[in-house]
């Protein structure tokens, strides 16, 4: 697991910058209601996304929350007043007071099926009946794009995704949420060099290969010996689903 503390200055330049935060803004507005007057964006991260939010939703009340005091402080400087350190599985509100709740690249980053649980648990508890939770899933996923990168890395070990669809949905059924739309982006800017890929190896951003592992060092070896190494390949596709609370 990455040190977000550490990464919050430069995460937004690792990961596809203002272009891939516009099409996650444009993808999850889709799914948010006209006339939504208060939104939550947990694990809001730097705040690159949720200001879009804001911004496209004048009328509403955004607020951001994220559990690592880095991310939040850089959201701060975007979204002044409006950020909340918060933990994602225990949240600081009452229940009931959102008409929509989102989480963009959340719940992949989290380690055991009962954190996401209690993910998904806080985002229904907060959320209004009727009202809208929209989330990102099988992430992991997305980054398999068919390329020779992914030819070199498809025998690495690899954890259970902990945001796949059918398991977020029926995290999601269980507290009265029930599937309401779903959508698509690309991840601008994400599309994946081999050069890019051995580096991002060596610095754990592989879960189950950490740095310094002889397996590791091996999937980079073959992955420098790819051609074109500066030549990103195709972006990800990202998916989200939206849920509506039962009213």
């Amino acid at each position: 697991m990455l040190d977000y503390d550490k990464e919050a200055d430069v995460y937004d330049a690792s990961r596809g910058g203002e272009p891939r935060a516009a099409a996650a803004a444009d993808a999850v507005l889709g799914l948010i209601p006209a006339d939504t007057r208060r939104l939550l964006d947990v694990g809001c991260g730097t705040g690159i996304v949720t200001r879009r939010l804001a911004a496209a939703r004048p009328a509403a009340s955004v607020t951001g929350a994220d559990l690592t005091y880095g991310m939040a402080r850089t959201a701060a400087v975007r979204l002044p007043g409006a950020i909340v350190l918060a933990d994602s599985r225990a949240l600081p509100f009452p229940d009931a007071v959102f008409d929509a709740v989102t989480s963009v690249w959340l719940l992949h980053l989290l380690d055991r099926p009962e954190d996401v649980r209690a993910v998904v648990a806080e985002c229904a508890r907060v959320l209004r009946p009727g009202g809208v939770y929209v989330t990102t899933v099988d992430k992991a996923a997305a980054h398999d794009v068919g390329s020779d990168i992914d030819a070199v890395l498809a025998p690495r070990p690899r954890r259970p995704a902990p945001d796949a669809a059918p398991l977020v949905e029926s995290y999601a059924a269980a507290h009265l949420l029930h599937p309401a739309g779903q959508a698509r982006f690309p991840g601008r800017g994400q599309g994946r060099s081999p050069r890019r890929t051995a580096a991002d190896l060596r610095r754990g951003w592989f879960t189950l290969l950490p740095p310094g592992d002889p397996l590791t060092e091996r999937f980079a070896a073959r992955l420098e010996e790819l051609p074109d190494q500066e030549l990103p390949r195709a972006d990800p596709v990202f998916s989200v689903r939206s849920f509506q609370k039962a009213g």
